[in-house]
């Protein structure tokens, strides 16, 4: 169980780490993270988002044990080493996080191993939206009751074309369900996986009526003419869905960006944003250029591709697992 003291909750646990440890989340060649402060917000609309300063936050991947379950010791150990590498923020069960292969129970466990190892919810965005109204409340009011910076929720991806008021539809029944005033929702538009996005005019309309809730979305269109749009929503924080479009982002006013090669390459990209806040903008050009291309070295599917990755630098073969469909990339 869960300890109850509020310092547990609220303060985090600094891992004590090896030099190797430390760098497991860098590529080859990156800068060694030195954990300094993060920096400050210094453009763009974070009132949302007090404890989210610019850079790079993870959508975590999910360890599994050989027979299956959720390894949550290695879970709490790579939420460690990703914030103590260079990430200001972790996404649990997004994507790259497998999690529409995991099931309800599994995800609230696992974010209760975050907590109970000294991850600060407040550093936390899990992914909670579902198909329906009820599994996506059920997640999200856990997440709101854990102490969560906020919740990163799919549009219903089910059925396929929805009307623009069917999407309004869906999340106003979200909000209307958790009923509390700690909601913070940031929309998860990715089409071309998902099938269904949440269109410009439909996040619009969301943060009008609800500007304290529907606070932020991540973009992982791949289309920046779109993610250029979405920063045209007055108040709402927008993080490009790779560091493809960091610096754009950034430029533009925005947090940062949400990518999946954090679990492997945060110090890299992290360093891409320490050299922006700093106006070192041809260096950090260059930094995107080398950051770019190690990410398409990576190889496809990505999400095994990265732990297999993992599993050689830690030398801890149970890391390549993940679930069907995936299958795992032979050694």
């Amino acid at each position: 169980m869960r300890t109850s003291s509020s310092s547990a909750r609220t303060s985090r646990t600094t891992a004590t780490l090896s030099p190797r440890a430390a760098c497991v989340t860098c590529s080859p060649g990156s800068p060694t993270p030195s954990t300094p402060a993060p920096p400050e917000p210094t453009g763009g609309d974070m009132s949302a988002f007090p404890t989210f300063p610019r850079g790079l936050t993870a959508p975590i991947l999910t360890p599994f044990e050989d027979e299956g379950p959720v390894s949550h010791g290695r879970y709490v150990e790579h939420a460690r080493r990703l914030l103590d590498g260079g990430c200001v923020a972790l996404v649990p069960f997004g994507t790259t996080g497998e999690a529409l292969s995991v099931g309800i129970d599994e995800r609230t466990a696992a974010l209760e191993a975050l907590l109970d190892g000294g991850v600060d919810p407040s550093l936390l965005m899990p992914g909670t939206g579902l198909t329906n109204v009820p599994d996506t409340v059920h997640l999200t009011r856990h997440a709101v009751g854990a102490g969560c910076a906020a919740t990163l929720v799919l549009p219903p991806f089910y059925l396929k074309d929805p009307s623009d008021q069917g999407l309004v539809d869906h999340l106003e029944a979200v909000i209307a369900g958790v009923d509390d005033d700690r909601l913070r929702i940031v929309l998860y538009h990715i089409p071309q996986v998902a099938g269904v996005g949440w269109p410009v005019d439909v996040a619009r309309r969301l943060h009008e009526a609800h500007p304290d809730t529907v606070v932020g979305i991540k973009d992982s269109s791949g289309d920046w003419d779109n993610t250029a749009a979405f920063f045209g929503i007055d108040g709402l924080a927008v993080w490009p869905g790779s560091e493809g479009w960091l610096l754009d982002g950034l430029t533009a006013g925005g947090p940062g960006c949400i990518s999946a090669t954090a679990n492997v390459n945060a110090s890299a990209i992290a360093h891409v944003v320490t050299l922006h806040l700093a106006d070192r903008h041809d260096e950090a050009d260059v930094a995107l250029g080398v950051a770019r291309e190690w990410r398409a070295g990576l190889g496809e599917p990505l999400v095994p591709a990265m732990k297999r990755l993992l599993a050689q630098r830690l030398d801890d073969p149970p890391w390549a697992n993940v679930r069907p469909p995936f299958e795992v990339v032979p050694a």
